[in-house]
């Protein structure tokens, strides 16, 4: 009884199969016809059928793999780079606590300019002996003139004028080391005057930038070991280029390179390759390529992550227009006509045709419903590796081999493959 009602079930699943896929294709006439024209496109599943009028609504328009002049290039990846000449880190010599900053982040500076200033009491000190050894000095060199006078005439002793002379270079000596201290201040020694002494130094910028950071704030204490602020000159920026060996004997000193920001490719830069790597970086097959940034440098940064593109030598090789590339699930394709006699029909427009039964039968099929069908193009996706892209055309590979001067999709790529791509989704829907 088990059995015989498990093979019940199992004819009356079957039979319910049978009745709701009889009764969706024979509901009316129209379906039946809808279904026996997609019959090819369940066939090759990497076809698409399009009527004339499709086509024309769509403008789609038919061409061929055509062999164009296109200049070949190399893609390599790298990252913007400052040298570190042009890049500073200021530190004040002398320690003090921060009086004024005068920049912030941003900040453009020249060379010399006083981006903060320091006070210290103790810088009173070299000034106030520098002013002292300057007496000192005079009342020595008067000294040593009279030792000098007393010996000529005999009424001195030698010694004494020695001494003289011996403690005048030492005043000498100590006057130059304490004016190479106070200039190192920022001070001109020339200009120190009684009761004038400057208690709060200048901190200078030693390059031409822009203030990338500023390290303190007001009423910190610096030392010697402190940065006060980085600085960065923007203007000798460079790309560090990763390139591969086997397309290093493509390069030389001097060729151009496009290159764009990896997080923001709208716009397009330029570079001109000064140097070559001469060894392997670390254990990969890569060598190092330096490019100088040429012109427009706005919204560029050290260390930004960049994709260039290097131009090698023009080459004549088989291309199409761009817009005749598609991409599905990561590949490229493009699409051949495989209907021969519409695509002949599409390249004679306007001629006069002739009519006869044989043709219309092939054109004009009766339906079941006994309507007669569209004349439409069929279509099949050929996959391609894409190359080079230049003035409108990108070279390409053909991955499938196809007749010699085949008629492809030039223009409607995009609806062709929509197209495709619906009916193979309708055939899972049966």
């Amino acid at each position: 009884m088990m059995k015989k009602f498990f093979i019940s079930a199992l004819l009356f699943s079957s039979l319910l199969a049978i009745t709701a896929c009889g009764g969706k294709s024979s509901s009316t006439t129209e379906t039946a016809a809808t279904e026996e024209g997609h019959e090819d496109e369940h066939k090759n599943p990497g076809t698409a059928t399009l009527t004339d009028e499709q086509m024309k609504t769509i403008g789609v328009e038919l061409g061929v793999i055509e062999d164009k002049e296109l200049t070949s290039s190399l893609k390599a990846n790298g990252v913007l780079r400052v040298p570190n000449q042009n890049k500073a880190s200021v530190n004040s010599i002398y320690s003090g606590v921060i009086k004024t900053l005068l920049v912030q982040p941003g900040s453009k500076v020249s060379r010399g300019q006083t981006i903060a200033t320091i006070s210290n009491p103790e810088f009173i000190q070299a000034q106030s002996q520098y002013l002292g050894v300057n007496a000192k000095i005079t009342f020595a060199e008067l000294e040593v003139k009279r030792q000098k006078e007393l010996n000529e005439g005999n009424a001195g002793a030698l010694k004494n004028l020695q001494s003289a002379e011996t403690e005048l270079r030492s005043l000498r000596t100590l006057k130059s080391t304490l004016a190479q201290q106070i200039q190192l201040m920022g001070i001109n020694p020339a200009r120190l005057a009684n009761g004038k002494l400057i208690s709060v130094l200048a901190v200078t910028s030693p390059i031409s930038g822009v203030v990338s950071d500023v390290k303190v704030k007001m009423g910190s204490y610096v030392d010697v070991t402190t940065p006060v602020a980085e600085i960065v000159d923007n203007s000798q920026l460079h790309l560090d280029l990763s390139v591969y060996e086997k397309d290093l004997p493509n390069l030389k000193n001097n060729q151009l390179i496009h290159f764009t920001l990896t997080n923001n490719p709208g716009k397009e830069y330029d570079a001109q390759i000064f140097s070559l790597g001469s060894s392997f970086e670390g254990e990969s097959k890569a060598v190092s390529v330096h490019a100088k940034v040429m012109g427009d440098k706005t919204g560029l940064i050290d260390g930004m992550n960049v994709t260039a593109i290097i131009s090698l030598q023009k080459a004549t090789v088989p291309a199409v227009p761009t817009d005749a590339i598609v991409t599905l699930q990561g590949q490229d394709y493009i699409f051949m006509v495989t209907d021969k006699h519409t695509e002949n029909e599409h390249h004679e427009e306007g001629k006069d045709t002739v009519k006869h039964d044989a043709k219309e039968a092939h054109d004009h099929k009766e339906t079941k419903a006994g309507s007669k069908e569209e004349k439409g193009t069929t279509f099949e996706i050929i996959p391609v590796a894409k190359g080079t892209t230049e003035v409108g055309y990108t070279q390409i590979t053909l991955l499938k081999e196809i007749p010699k001067d085949a008629k492809i999709v030039v223009k409607g790529a995009f609806f062709v493959l929509a197209k495709m791509t619906n009916s193979g989704e309708g055939e899972h829907g049966h």
